[in-house]
């Protein structure tokens, strides 16, 4: 049971070896649209995390098509459990944490000074985009650069966070803001969600990408009235057949997708390498019941007390996840280095796995812009056999 559960947790995920999303910028799309969400990170000792997550999904991924959906009014950035691209489609469930920020009932409110917001406004409603250092270069005497934590920044972010502006483009991880009434499709739906809207929203994204869940994973970060009707929600779905509860041997309860199970699935999968914050391993303990392996990224942990490395990257393999890679990507030489290579659970046909680790790690070089993979890999790989 564990190993069908395994399988369909990945091919909802779309990391089976046939990918269910069409190539290009369109696939790109549908991406986004079946994940939910593609969370963005800003640490780029490899390509992007966003832009790793839809590499690994989408046939003929390409940097430029986050932008160009951005432009085509398709996604927007907005906050999900995390900053993230997200299906413009959904933008009026975002509305309710736009209208905490508003009210002040947020951590994300007062923070920016209402006066430079205002001026913020009033010159953008004006001249059009803008960018943070835009404003800084007006005021750079009293504000903070573009890149620190001056009352800029905490203008712009408070006007995000709160939805009177949005990202209408990036350059590089440089935001590009505008109006958000001028980022908005037309006849898009701005109808404030109920709670119970909003929570049926939560079910049906988890359920869709993930096939097999927990408690925890479908009210993550969530107050208390979100998770009094989540278990109306919940209970409503188990009772019309929808999910069954499986309980683990660790004893964590899955509430798995019934037609998923039903369909016995028996897929093949290819070797990928993952990014840390690929949507299938955000959810740390159900990856450790599921999958028993417990990961944690390091890079937010100091050098003296890493285990695996800055940036390890998790190695998916059939429908396992068997250990972890650290890698840098030296763009002005070209070359990815492969710092190190934990190899943590027995792989059937040793000598097929490293084979196709190689071809991935090429292939991900590709990716991150560099026409070499240095020449530790090999001798890692013959240490691991």
């Amino acid at each position: 049971m564990t190993s069908s559960l395994k399988k369909i947790a990945l091919l909802k995920q779309g990391l089976g070896k046939i990918s269910p999303f069409t190539k290009g910028v369109d696939g790109t799309l549908q991406a986004i649209e079946h994940l939910g969400y593609v969370q963005i990170d800003t640490i780029s000792v490899v390509e992007r995390a966003h832009h790793h997550i839809l590499w690994n999904r989408v046939p003929e991924y390409d940097l430029s098509h986050l932008n160009t959906l951005v432009r085509e009014r398709q996604i927007f950035e907005y906050w999900y459990h995390a900053a993230s691209y997200l299906p413009m489609k959904d933008y009026r469930y975002a509305l309710p944490a736009m209208m905490l920020v508003k009210n002040g009932e947020s951590r994300y409110s007062n923070r920016g000074d209402q006066h430079l917001m205002n001026e913020i406004l009033a010159r953008v409603r004006a001249e059009g985009k803008i960018r943070l250092r835009d404003i800084d270069k007006k005021n750079k005497k009293s504000l903070g650069s573009w890149w620190n934590t001056g009352p800029s920044r905490r203008a712009f972010e408070q006007l995000y966070m709160q939805g009177d502006l949005m990202v209408c483009e990036r350059n590089g991880m440089e935001k590009i803001f505008d109006l958000t009434e001028r980022c908005l499709p037309e006849n898009i739906d701005l109808s404030m969600p109920t709670l119970y809207e909003y929570a049926q929203y939560l079910f049906n994204n988890t359920l869709r990408a993930h096939g097999a869940f927990t408690w925890k994973q479908l009210v993550h970060l969530k107050k208390n009235d979100l998770k009094e009707t989540m278990r109306i929600v919940l209970n409503e779905q188990i009772d019309a057949g929808v999910i069954s509860a499986i309980k683990l041997t660790d004893g964590q309860i899955l509430y798995v997708d019934v037609t998923a199970i039903e369909q016995k699935v028996t897929t093949d999968f290819v070797l990928k390498i993952l990014s840390p914050f690929d949507n299938s391993l955000i959810h740390r303990d159900r990856l450790t019941s599921l999958f028993e392996f417990d990961y944690r990224i390091e890079c937010y942990v100091p050098a003296a007390k890493r285990v695996y490395g800055y940036f390890c990257l998790p190695i998916l393999y059939q429908d396992e996840l068997v250990g972890r890679i650290d890698c840098k990507a030296h763009r002005s030489v070209k070359e990815l280095e492969v710092i190190s290579l934990h190899l943590e659970k027995p792989v059937k046909d040793k000598e097929h796995f490293f084979f196709e680790l190689d071809q991935e790690l090429r292939r991900y070089a590709e990716f991150n812009q560099c026409l070499t993979v240095n020449d530790k890999v090999s001798q890692l790989i013959r240490s691991k056999m």
